[in-house]
């Protein structure tokens, strides 16, 4: 467990951990606009202090697992790792045991070269692989959370480790096995010490339905210092309610009603909520204010109008309040600009991205203070006044042991409307493809529609958006 969330849990007095009301659900609930993330499930009482954050943290968790996510199990009876390691390249395999059964898995963990640090490398978990820069001085984790729980389609429900332990009828949706598979990786590192891996400086990421779940992780696993959804969009770091207004305004985005149909990514308990979602107790920025006060980093890319861009900018805002109310505003960052391809990297953000790789998990005093917009945004437009109709507390005590002020330059801010260079292609004999990541498909798509090997064009969204995966 990483000193800030040993500080942050500790904080809290055992009477009122015992005292914290945590319904799953809250049947006369009814809100079309953002609901109060400050507000206790009785309806009455606002948080004041840090402490009751943590209380009020805990029921979120326990209203996103009764309507969207399904149960996240607890730690189960055994969870042992063994580790080996060639070069620079080791494997770390998880063996998880309950109720007379077993499931394990290897992860590939790709080292820094170099002797390590005396505490052990900085750890990045990285959903199937990852697509972002990783400075020197930090390890990676391949985590191939489908082999955790599929998501091939509505069929994969059920399918996978996960519910080999817990079986085919667990609430739990794939967002939420591989959540519990990423707890299972750093119980697994608590106990191998031969890893290596500093286990107060984790950080995770993904992108696409991949970005989905990283947030998802980050906001129930408190050992993780850093969360990174890249282009998570709807079902991530955008909010339901904005989604659906965004549609409604006339953008053709993603929203609950289609993402239901289209994978296994929530419970199938959600599908009674996507008509009506005033009734939902929560939305994604109550999500992301499960992080709080640990560090959070979302990328976003408004030339994807079906990532709901307006919306994931309003959600973050929303989020974002939290962190203020917390006194730990800049440990939030959130950055949207176009000019890319989907889960292609734009260079332009590599130096906020490294601020918070820096001051999370390389322990350097950096301005992380970042948060920004292109507004490319579409019919639909954020008016804060009208959604976030609750004002925003300073709470009392300390959340964090991160919060003194920068000591450095800011990181560098791209202009809105400005342009990185997309993933390039390649040619062969039989014309271009597409290299790893890049899109292959999807609504009004003219480019490369053949992946090059080993990728394949996977409709990630359909029908607006195909990528190359591997």
């Amino acid at each position: 467990m990483s000193p800030l969330t040993s500080l942050f849990l500790l904080a809290l007095p055992a009477l009122t951990l015992a005292a914290c009301d945590t319904p799953s659900t809250l049947p006369s609930f009814t809100n079309d606009n953002l609901p109060d993330p400050f507000l206790f499930s009785n309806g009455n009482t606002r948080t004041a202090t840090v402490d009751d954050w943590t209380c009020r943290r805990s029921q979120i968790s326990a209203l996103i697992q009764g309507y969207e996510a399904g149960t996240l199990p607890e730690k189960p009876a055994t969870v042992t790792g063994s580790f080996s390691k060639s070069g620079n390249t080791g494997t770390l395999t998880v063996t998880a045991g309950d109720n007379g059964k077993s499931v394990n898995w290897a992860n590939s963990i790709s080292y820094p070269t170099g002797t390590a640090p005396a505490g052990g490398w900085p750890l990045l978990i990285a959903y199937g692989g990852g697509s972002i820069p990783v400075p020197a001085g930090i390890a990676t984790l391949n985590y191939n959370n489908d082999n955790i729980g599929q998501q091939n389609s509505g069929s994969s429900r059920g399918v996978g480790l996960f519910y080999n332990l817990y079986g085919s009828s667990a609430t739990a949706s794939a967002m939420t096995a591989w959540t519990w598979g990423v707890s299972r990786i750093i119980d697994a590192l608590e106990t191998t010490p031969a890893a290596g891996i500093d286990l107060s400086k984790i950080a995770i990421t993904g992108c696409s339905r991949n970005g989905k779940g990283a947030l998802m992780a980050g906001a129930f696993e408190t050992r993780i210092a850093l969360t990174i959804p890249q282009e998570s969009g709807s079902g991530g770091d955008a909010c339901w309610r904005l989604s659906k207004f965004e549609e409604s305004s006339g953008s053709k985005v993603q929203t609950a009603t289609e993402i239901v149909g289209e994978n296994v990514w929530f419970s199938t308990n959600f599908n009674n909520y996507v008509n009506t979602l005033g009734k939902l107790p929560f939305d994604h920025h109550s999500l992301m204010a499960m992080v709080a006060p640990r560090g959070l980093i979302s990328f976003e890319n408004t030339d994807f109008v079906w990532l709901s861009p307006m919306s994931s900018w309003g959600c973050a805002s929303a989020a974002h309040t939290v962190y203020k109310a917390l006194g730990v505003p800049q440990n939030h960052g959130f950055a949207q600009i176009g000019g890319h391809n989907h889960c292609a990297w734009p260079t332009s953000l590599t130096p906020t991205l490294n601020a918070f790789f820096d001051k999370f998990l390389l322990g350097k005093s950096v301005n992380t203070d970042y948060f920004t917009t292109n507004s490319v945004f579409g019919p639909a437009k954020w008016d804060a006044t009208r959604w976030m109709n609750w004002s925003v507390p300073t709470l009392s005590g300390t959340a964090s042991p991160t919060s003194a002020p920068p000591t450095t330059t800011p990181p560098t801010t791209t202009a809105p409307g400005s342009t990185s260079t997309p993933p390039s292609t390649t040619t062969t004999a039989n014309g271009a493809t597409q290299t790893q990541y890049g899109q292959c498909g999807g609504t009004g798509w003219t480019g490369p529609t053949v992946c090059a090997s080993p990728a394949t064009c996977v409709a990630v969204s359909p029908p607006w958006y195909s990528q190359c995966l591997p």
